[in-house]
């Protein structure tokens, strides 16, 4: 089965309720007038601004803006292919849609709607998001499995593919802008123009020193270089298809809007590309004299991260706190401080009211092995390399990359126009 939803991953799919700030909303005397027009049909400025909207609460990476109005661009589309094939999604097809995407969050559809209303999006919003993709998939089975041809070759070089998996080291700088309430648009605006013009390692430092906000500001935003599985994985997204020299485009975090350079890529053996876990504390103190002296001796003095509760004894959970997630499951904001970090070190943030420290990081512990057999039993046959599944996911993954093309033909030949 062909990925349906290809503007976002599974690590993007936390739904953040709380404390969110939803996006500035612009110049909204008609939110039905049309924003675009693709083959005389109509993309709203209520569309684009829903589309906004739950993108951010999805967390996705990128240019929000750019790919909300993209997003909604490839949708026309695809239900106008839709239509031309005399394809009709059935209520219970799109409903186990809904129910999967939802899942991903670990919520039920109904659910999931619940909390998206909650924060302004329209169920509808999410029904045609999902509904777009659902026929798409449809349209690509039906005109390029019949191309998608795999070969015993193809799936031999795979599973050796398997086993030489490699690693990726990125030397990357970076570029924090705050965003103080209200000026989100404004930040945004500014990241997109740096992100259009600024070329080169002198060009990126010098925008540096003017805009970030970063501890590593004083050294041009440059960070050592680190595994990419150190980075969330919504920054390594944006990050892997830069060539050296090239800037990102904007990642919206919380309070600023980031910008990233690649520096240099390299690739080497890896014995295992399991997901990187880490373990974190989090010290939250209150912003006044007595707050601030105790962080200041907890900085001076911890070592470990289980020294914190014996330097800041009594506290509860929501103020010290020590957390094992995988990157993939840690939020944006400090997956990115975590990155940066070794195990002991430390760092501070909201104002210095808040110590982060990286207590370690692993590669993820593996599923469950199963008990050994009891005396007598006969050990478990070891695993059968399952060829098949194996020859699906390749055929998925050309049926993907031709459907990409034609959705790209597609879009080259509309005719897509603002009224």
């Amino acid at each position: 089965m062909i990925r349906f939803l290809p503007l976002l991953t599974a690590s993007v799919l936390a739904l953040s309720l709380p404390g969110f700030a939803p996006l500035p909303v612009q110049a909204q005397q008609n939110l039905f007038a049309p924003r675009l027009v693709i083959n005389d049909y109509a993309v709203t400025e209520f569309e684009y601004q829903q589309r906004l909207l739950f993108l951010q609460l999805l967390r996705a990476p990128g240019d929000l803006e750019k790919v909300a109005l993209d997003g909604l661009v490839e949708d026309r589309l695809r239900m106008m292919e839709a239509k031309k094939f005399k394809i009709a999604l059935k209520e219970a097809d799109l409903r186990k849609g809904m129910e999967e995407f939802a899942s991903r969050a670990n919520l039920s559809a109904d659910d999931f709607i619940k909390a998206l209303g909650q924060a302004g999006v329209e169920a509808e919003t999410f029904r045609d998001f999902v509904a777009a993709g659902l026929v798409w998939r449809e349209i690509a089975r039906g005109k390029f499995t019949a191309y998608a041809k795999v070969s015993e070759e193809d799936v031999d070089r795979a599973l050796e593919a398997e086993t030489r998996k490699t690693a990726l080291t990125v030397a990357v700088s970076e570029l924090i802008i705050p965003a103080p309430p209200g000026e989100e648009a404004r930040v945004m605006d500014l990241a997109r123009r740096l992100s259009r013009e600024v070329r080169g390692e002198g060009a990126f430092s010098a925008a540096v020193a003017r805009y970030s906000a970063a501890a590593s500001r004083g050294r041009g935003g440059r960070l050592d270089p680190m595994p990419m599985t150190n980075l969330p994985p919504q920054i390594s997204a944006v990050v892997l298809p830069l060539a050296p020299g090239q800037v990102s485009a904007p990642v919206p975090i919380p309070g600023g809007v980031a910008l990233f350079q690649l520096r240099s890529i390299t690739e080497g053996r890896a014995e295992d590309a399991a997901p990187v876990e880490v373990e974190y504390a989090r010290l939250r103190l209150p912003a006044d004299a007595a707050g601030s002296a105790l962080m200041a001796k907890v900085r001076a003095q911890v070592q470990t991260c289980k020294d914190l509760y014996g330097l800041a004894p009594g506290l509860p959970p929501e103020q010290l706190s020590i957390t094992t997630q995988t990157m993939g499951a840690v939020a944006q904001d400090i997956g990115l401080e975590l990155a940066r970090l070794d195990p002991g070190e430390t760092v501070l943030r909201a104002g210095g009211q808040e110590l982060l420290m990286l207590c370690a990081r692993r590669p993820a512990p593996p599923p469950a092995e199963a008990a050994a057999p009891a005396e007598g039993e006969a050990p478990a046959a070891p695993p059968v390399i399952d060829r098949e599944a194996v020859r699906t996911r390749l055929i998925n993954a050309k049926i993907e990359r031709m459907a990409n093309q034609y959705l790209a033909k597609l879009k080259a030949e509309a005719i897509i126009r603002e009224p």
